[in-house]
């Protein structure tokens, strides 16, 4: 059956992740071919609208793309069932632990399934199911929209942000943006957390401000600034024994403020440092 966008209700969209470059080839392919697969609604209440199962991302092109109809098949069945039903038919991808954690909450909370019970559908422990629930009850909702819209991933949210959840909201969010605007790796984002872990608000400013900047420092050899030093000791003692009378008129004035200028702006940079340590 054919329907109109206004007729279709979008009431499961928040339990599922964007995928930007998914959603461009799905476009591409609705712009060349049309429309192959059909989404898949529940019955239409009395006076309302067909509750949408399967099929977001198709919806969203068909909008892009001005087509006022959307191919649709019916499914009836409970809503509960068909939500269950519609993730276990699912082979085009693999979800993500927050989309777990998202579907299982909405059973449990608009159905009032028990933990048991949800074990039971899905062939999983009632442990596994504690797990998905407290992952998204624990992180703040605006971290989570990061990861709806594709703007995170998932592994850095689970892995790098949930253990500092226990920790300041307000820190978390800022955290999480700043990971979001770089497009770290998770392992790169780990490496920020401990360095926010470990750091003074001086070093996490530091981190919110430049995370890659940070990333970068970490990077580099801590021995490579001590052999400078010890190098530039080295030459200091040697331009001291060096440095009588006669040999010092014959420096240009230029060449000295300039070396002068370069060591009081290391030793300067180096006590601030030091001091922060």
């Amino acid at each position: 059956m054919d329907l109109e966008h206004h007729q279709i209700e979008l009431r499961y969209e928040a339990l599922r992740q964007r995928d930007p470059r998914r959603e461009r080839q799905i476009l591409a392919s609705l712009a060349e071919r049309g429309q192959l697969c059909p989404v898949v609604v529940l019955p239409a209440e009395p006076g309302g609208a067909y509750v949408l199962l399967d099929g977001y991302k198709r919806l969203r092109a068909l909008k892009r793309l001005r087509r006022d109809l959307a191919q649709a098949t019916v499914w009836t069945m409970g809503e509960a069932e068909a939500l269950v039903l519609e993730r276990l038919m699912r082979t085009s991808r693999r979800e993500s632990p927050f989309e777990q954690g998202w579907l299982l909450q909405e059973l449990r909370d608009r159905f009032e399934l028990s933990m048991g019970e949800l074990g039971r559908r899905f062939d999983r422990t009632t442990g596994w199911v504690s797990r998905r629930l407290a992952l998204v009850r624990e992180l703040p909702a605006a971290v989570q929209d990061l990861v709806r819209t594709g703007r995170l991933a998932p592994d850095t949210a689970m892995k790098v942000l949930a253990p500092l959840s226990r920790g300041n909201a307000a820190d978390l969010q800022k955290i999480a943006e700043a990971l979001a605007q770089a497009q770290l790796s998770t392992r790169e984002a780990a490496a920020l957390q401990v360095g926010w872990l470990k750091g003074n608000d001086q070093v996490r400013a530091r981190i919110l401000e430049d995370p890659r900047l940070f990333l970068r420092v970490l990077q580099e050899d801590p021995a490579a600034l001590g052999g400078d030093l010890k190098a530039l000791s080295a030459v200091a003692r040697r331009a001291l024994a060096r440095a009588g009378a006669e040999a010092s008129l014959s420096i240009p004035p230029r060449v000295f403020r300039q070396a002068q200028s370069d060591c009081q702006a290391l030793f300067i940079r180096l006590e601030k440092e030091i001091d922060h340590a």
